[in-house]
């Protein structure tokens, strides 16, 4: 890896939450190094502590040993320049769709761009997502897949230099998650953001990723492997679907998922 590209450092950081119950050990000596402009998924069972990485990078936790840097800083808390979409929407519920989405636009661009422009921002939101027409309406008022894309699109205007993902698509049915997955891609590509996300789904890590990170199990998770996705960009759905190097890298993940990381319980849907 290129040092002077080096944008998102981990370097041996443990994570060990102090319950009622005693000790939890989550994450175990992880060290990984993201480029910028990179996009990279977190894979792996449940309870394998993919949720708690991210949130660490976030500035959502700090880790009980170790060091993150983003752009040769600590990261030392929250910070607009890293975005985060949970896996519930977050909005605020007395705000309308539009409304929450201005919110964060205005905070990240209100003192170098007029109203006009963060009015522009923020409809070229709604309409990315979908949902020009639910822009007057409140979260109560509209479906959960619904809220989780007014979500994403309030986490996209916003610009991020790192934009951290944890199971954005998860709620959504089939097509709605292709057409966000293809935007996704489209949105990478135009604006350059580092992606960091958590996904469940083999398919989603393969299509969107330059490197899949597949986590071991937990207690104690650590990364198990990760693998470089060497398909050309952009990236083609129904073309990769007969790409035997596409089939290749997806086999490669089940292979460490269901094979080398066998879950001891059934997995959760």
């Amino acid at each position: 890896m290129d040092m002077h590209n080096k944008f998102i450092d981990i370097n041996g950081v443990e994570m060990v939450f102090h319950t009622k119950k005693g000790a939890f050990h989550a994450l175990h000596d992880i060290n990984l190094s993201v480029q910028k402009g990179e996009f990279i998924t977190l894979i792996g069972h449940s309870g394998c502590g993919k949720s708690t990485l991210l949130n660490l990078i976030a500035g959502l936790l700090k880790p009980s040993e170790g060091l993150l840097l983003c752009a040769n800083r600590e990261i030392a808390g929250p910070s607009p320049e890293r975005s985060v979409v949970f896996q519930n929407h977050s909005l605020l519920p007395w705000l309308t769709c539009y409304e929450n989405i201005y919110l964060g636009v205005e905070r990240v661009f209100g003192g170098a761009e007029s109203r006009i422009q963060l009015r522009e921002r923020t409809r070229a939101a709604l309409a990315l997502v979908g949902l020009t027409a639910a822009e007057t309406k409140r979260p109560n008022e509209i479906s959960g897949g619904m809220k989780q894309r007014v979500g994403i699109a309030r986490a996209l205007a916003m610009e991020p230099k790192v934009l951290l993902m944890d199971e954005p698509f998860g709620a959504l049915d089939a097509l709605t998650r292709a057409h966000l997955q293809d935007e996704l891609l489209k949105i990478v590509a135009k604006t350059g953001s580092t992606v960091v996300m958590v996904t469940h789904d083999v398919d989603e890590a393969v299509l969107l990723s330059d490197r899949i990170v597949m986590m071991t199990n937990g207690p104690a998770a650590t990364i198990g492997e990760i693998l470089d996705v060497g398909l050309a960009r952009p990236r083609e759905r129904v073309a990769l679907a007969q790409d035997a190097q596409y089939a290749g890298y997806r086999t490669a993940v089940l292979e460490f998922l269901y094979r080398k990381q066998a879950h001891p319980a059934k997995e959760a849907a």
